[in-house]
């Protein structure tokens, strides 16, 4: 799907979601824009991931419309026609025994195949690409079930890259990564968007990763939506500080872009080791 920026990709709107009776979230909506990050913020809790499998048709709406493009109903297309626009990376997979990441990689490509894995043909280049992309070409051949929670978190989404939508939903994608692989995860994101002109939908729970990649910020209190708007407009210390129930300094680092400071009873406790104030001489290398 190519839509202008204008139009929105994917939109849910006054959706009521809820488990067993009980409403989670109440009356959100949200537009996911083509060559737009929009990260969901919030406490647990909140409704990010509930809203964000709304969208993904993995949790159907009390209330409310989940649309694609210009008003196509997302809830009433073919599964595999919905799978050809929107993928979504979830928290959490069954680890399939004894089956080679390529081929784990190779699942995304399930929309794109008929009967008997025909008719996806340049699908072993996408898979390809994908494994690069993710830095995890190198154990293409290794069974899932030997590797790291870390590794399989990048495996995963090297799925959702080998979809190959333009709409890319992804649900606490650092999670179980270090912090190298948590940075090239953010620098994909923002690759899809840039690049390739994907509509980006990811929960975060790092409120400065958030500032660091997302265009649009959602950010959600017991179900609702608190505040929307670009990470500047959104993420001040009275409004965190208000959603999450603690004190969040917010300032800017020195490329203007916001940075937030949560603030514990020891947040300010003086480093070990010298005095407050002192300068330590840095080491050589």
């Amino acid at each position: 799907m190519s839509l202008p920026l204008s139009v929105p990709a994917l939109t849910g709107a006054n959706l009521t979601l809820g488990y067993h009776g009980h409403a989670v979230v109440n009356g959100a909506g949200i537009d996911l824009r083509p060559g737009r990050v929009t990260a969901l913020l919030g406490p647990n809790g909140s409704g990010k991931s509930t809203l964000l499998r709304s969208l993904a048709r993995l949790h159907t709406p009390s209330a409310g419309s989940v649309t694609l493009g210009d008003g196509i109903d997302a809830l009433a297309l073919h599964p595999k026609e919905f799978a050809r626009q929107v993928t979504l990376l979830t928290q959490s997979r069954p680890t399939p025994g004894g089956v080679r990441v390529r081929d784990v990689v190779g699942y995304g490509r399930h929309p794109y195949r008929g009967r008997f894995g025909a008719g996806d043909e340049g699908g072993a280049a996408v898979v390809q690409r994908a494994l690069e992309r993710t830095g995890v070409a190198g154990m293409a051949e290794r069974p899932v079930d030997e590797l790291s929670g870390g590794e399989l978190q990048r495996v995963w989404l090297a799925t959702c890259l080998a979809q190959d939508t333009g709409i890319v939903l992804l649900d606490e994608p650092t999670t179980f990564l270090d912090l190298r692989y948590q940075i090239e995860t953010l620098d994909i994101i923002r690759d899809l968007a840039d690049e390739h002109d994907v509509a980006i939908g990811v929960v975060l729970h790092d409120l400065n990763q958030a500032a660091a990649v997302a265009d649009h910020v959602v950010l959600l209190h017991a179900g609702t939506v608190r505040a929307t708007g670009t990470p500047d407009e959104v993420l001040s210390a009275e409004l965190l500080s208000e959603v999450y129930g603690l004190r969040i300094d917010v300032g800017t680092d020195e490329h203007g872009r916001v940075r937030t400071s949560p603030v514990g009873r020891h947040t300010h406790r003086p480093a070990t080791g010298r005095t407050a104030g002192q300068t330590l001489t840095p080491r050589p290398a």
